[in-house]
């Protein structure tokens, strides 16, 4: 790897581990409340390599029409966002320790605030690839070569409304609109495989005439390659990126008990040993 590309992973690297410490930070803070916590650090990597390096996107010009967007259509997921917007200083810690709480910003699904960075709402699952449809047409039009990244869950893909707007994105040759899948094998009540075999979600993304990657979704030099890679055939790329829920801490990973969850002082604490 040449000196730059070192460079830029060891930037996105540091990214990550302060994503995660933020994550832990909010999550203390919910309390009882709870939060999203598994599905948040499977997509950190994901967050990290956008917000931290390849996203032009501008904190002090971020009503800017020539910026990129980012979707977070797997609105539980909002920890890993939230914190990647406080990492570029949208977001004040104390917005964090204010999570789901009623003087707070942030709930527990994102909420359009334009001011913080959040341009799209999301809770309700299968939104936000046609939310990312008519967005990347709206820059087509206007002659603007923004991308629009739009982060989906692996479990989010049994939505029919995701396979619609995936075929009207291909039928209008959307290049400028690229999809991460989540693909942590888990959803809200279990394994995907218990809840809905999905099969190969690279030949399903493939079959609706996409262009497909699939990747470890915790190697930055593999989410950067894919993230970056051009096709001649102008259509739009599925990243299908293998994650691990609750990836980083030994108490969360693979286990789904971690979906929504109380997080303790005590496991705080060790989490954060695990950082260091």
């Amino acid at each position: 790897m040449k000196k730059l590309e070192k460079k830029i992973k060891n930037k996105i690297e540091n990214f990550s581990k302060k994503l995660r410490e933020h994550i832990l930070f909010t999550s203390l803070s919910a309390g009882s409340n709870s939060a999203h916590f598994g599905g948040s650090l499977s997509t950190v990597e994901i967050i990290s390599t956008l917000y931290g390096h390849l996203m032009k996107f501008d904190k002090n010009l971020k009503f800017n029409e020539d910026r990129d967007r980012f979707i977070l259509s797997k609105g539980h997921g909002c920890l890993a966002y939230y914190a990647a917007l406080h990492e570029i200083g949208l977001i004040e810690k104390n917005d964090l320790a204010n999570f789901e709480k009623s003087k707070g910003k942030l709930l527990g699904h994102p909420v359009m605030n334009r001011e913080i960075g959040i341009e799209f709402s999301n809770g309700s699952l299968g939104m936000g690839l046609s939310l990312g449809v008519g967005v990347s047409i709206s820059l087509l039009k206007k002659k603007l070569r923004n991308i629009v990244y739009v982060l989906l869950g692996d479990g989010e893909c049994n939505e029919g409304s995701v396979w619609e707007a995936a075929m009207a994105a291909a039928n209008f040759g959307l290049y400028n609109l690229c999809v991460i899948v989540d693909h942590n094998k888990f959803q809200q009540t279990g394994s995907n495989d218990e809840i809905m075999k999905s099969g190969s979600l690279k030949n399903k993304w493939e079959s609706f005439n996409w262009n497909v990657i699939e990747i470890d979704g915790h190697n930055i030099e593999q989410i950067l390659e894919a993230l970056t890679r051009n096709f001649k055939n102008k259509m739009p790329k599925a990243i299908i990126a293998n994650t691990i829920k609750g990836k980083g801490f030994q108490f969360s990973e693979n286990n789904n008990d971690w979906h929504h969850a109380i997080l303790t002082s005590k496991q705080y604490e060790e989490a954060l040993k695990e950082l260091k």
